[in-house]
């Protein structure tokens, strides 16, 4: 994966990591939290794959590239 490439989905998974952090402090999360324990599966799923595609990306920017300029 190029540089270029990676520094994108690393900015996607910081993306979908700050909209997950703003879903599970939303009112709606905050009744799920009250009445079963945990906040809504929106913003779990949001989370988890914010930490997944900032890993690839972080892991794509320190990997390199591996082609030949």
């Amino acid at each position: 994966m190029n540089k270029t490439l990676s520094l994108a989905v690393l900015v996607i998974g910081i993306l979908l990591l700050i909209y997950g952090l703003s879903a599970s402090e939303s009112l709606g999360s905050e009744f799920s939290r009250l009445f079963t324990g945990k906040p809504t599966d929106e913003s779990i799923w949001l989370l988890l794959g914010g930490i997944v595609v900032t890993a690839i990306g972080a892991g794509g920017l320190l990997r390199g590239s591996k082609s030949a300029d």
